[in-house]
């Protein structure tokens, strides 16, 4: 294998294991923080005794999500109403109705953990068009079945788009609800256009269809969930802004102005819509998310990928942010999941495969052979576990010395030789 000649004349540097101290703001009682969201004006009014109570579930590895839902199922009952969980998440799942229930059962999200059924379908009602001719679909069982919807979602920056709102609980009523077809048509028009495009179909939805409110869920930096509110249907648009740039301030991030070399132990759809936050990385494959100009800090030069989750079952989907990946990664990738979610995000660059290596040594070697105006012994080489857990990182000497004046990193031990086993893979755990 080519590339470790490199390193004649300087070998790596050393690197420590730090903690970085992030937003810790956390929801302590789950079921209490959930009864407390119902008890409001518009729960009372909109749920009465047998009233059809459609609850959503998407496709994300949400902190708590389970509790969320199932404390919410208890409190429809317990008002009297007949609750049910129907999947909202677009085309994913392989677009099928098997494939989404399959999929909440991987975040242990069944009928039997939930309280109630979970009615899915691939099935959709168009509820009419806005601008441009786009089409409006929603889930028929939501529909056709419940007398009330309500979303369920995460509010936080969106992985390949930015504007006034992200992912939350409009792009849940647009695109979730709306099925493969519905993400279709938005995938269809390009991600440039998201940014009115949910607004506008959010706002079509929300005058046509029985949503009395949302239950807005947000994560802190240690991707716990921090925040649950119940925002009324009406005030969506408004407070799910304001809940945004909230979500923005409390999630994890890189240290320091610069990193020569990333490795990223492992990404999936259950991290990260993008398998890897472009949010996090600063880079994405849009160019509507990290600027080309690099605004954003810190700047990555070059990034490995060193394994999938295996929550993620196979879907690759942002393998193809990496310059290098290690065989196992590639290996894994599913082309059936990776390549429906890639073509329905109209994105291929999604699963574009990088360079392909056995192992972490020559991951190393040949990514800072890549890197401009960089010489191996002084690197600013981070190691995280994925871009949803950045409280431990180890950290470069070069990049520790940086980071020296900073509050939020603390050493978690003397720094070390980066050292790999017989096979060539790193022996430090995170």
């Amino acid at each position: 294998m080519i590339g470790l000649e490199v390193f004649e004349g300087g070998g790596l540097p050393r690197w420590a294991l730090v903690r970085q101290h992030l937003d810790a703001t956390r929801v302590g009682d789950v079921e209490a923080a959930v009864t407390r969201a119902f008890d409001t004006r518009e729960a009372r009014e909109a749920i009465k005794p047998g009233t059809r109570v459609a609850l959503t579930a998407g496709s994300r590895g949400i902190d708590q999500v389970g509790a969320v839902l199932a404390a919410a199922v208890a409190r429809v009952c317990a008002m009297g109403g007949e609750p049910f969980i129907v999947p909202a998440m677009g085309s994913h799942g392989g677009a099928t109705a098997e494939g989404q229930v399959a999929l909440l059962a991987h975040y242990g999200l069944t009928p039997e953990t939930l309280g109630c059924p979970i009615v899915a379908s691939m099935d959709t009602v168009r509820l009419g068009e806005v601008e441009d001719g786009v089409p409006v679909w929603f889930d028929r069982i939501a529909h056709e079945r419940a007398d009330v919807v309500i979303p369920v979602g995460r509010v936080k920056p969106h992985t390949d788009f930015h504007g006034p709102v992200e992912s939350g609980l409009m792009k849940m009523l647009a695109i979730g609800l709306g099925k493969q077809k519905g993400a279709e048509a938005f995938h269809r028009q390009g991600f440039a256009d998201f940014h009115h495009l949910i607004p506008a179909v959010g706002a079509y939805i929300l005058a046509r269809v029985n949503v009395p409110f949302g239950l807005a869920l947000i994560e802190n930096g240690h991707g716990e969930l921090a925040i649950v509110e119940a925002v009324p249907g009406t005030r969506i648009w408004e407070r799910e802004q304001e809940l945004l740039a909230r979500a923005r301030t409390m999630m994890p991030h890189l240290p320091g102005e610069a990193i020569d070399l990333l490795l990223i132990d492992r990404i999936g759809k259950d991290i990260s819509g993008s398998g890897a936050d472009p949010n996090v990385i600063n880079r994405d494959l849009t160019g509507l998310v990290a600027p080309a100009e690099a605004a954003l800090k810190p700047v990555v030069q070059r990034i490995v990928i060193r394994d999938l989750t295996d929550e993620t079952e196979g879907n690759a989907t942002g393998i193809g942010l990496a310059d290098i990946a290690l065989r196992r990664a590639v290996d894994k990738m599913d082309p059936v999941s990776s390549y429906m979610n890639v073509i329905t995000a109209k994105s291929p660059a999604g699963v574009r495969v990088p360079l392909t290596v056995a192992n972490d040594r020559q991951a190393l070697a040949i990514g800072l052979a890549c890197c401009v105006k960089v010489r191996p012994e002084t690197a600013r080489i981070v190691r995280i576990a994925d871009t949803k857990h950045l409280d431990r990182l180890w950290v470069s000497e070069p990049l520790l010395a940086d980071l020296a004046a900073s509050s939020e990193i603390e050493p978690l031990g003397d720094p070390r030789e980066i050292a790999f086993d017989d096979a060539g893979m790193l022996t430090d755990d995170l």
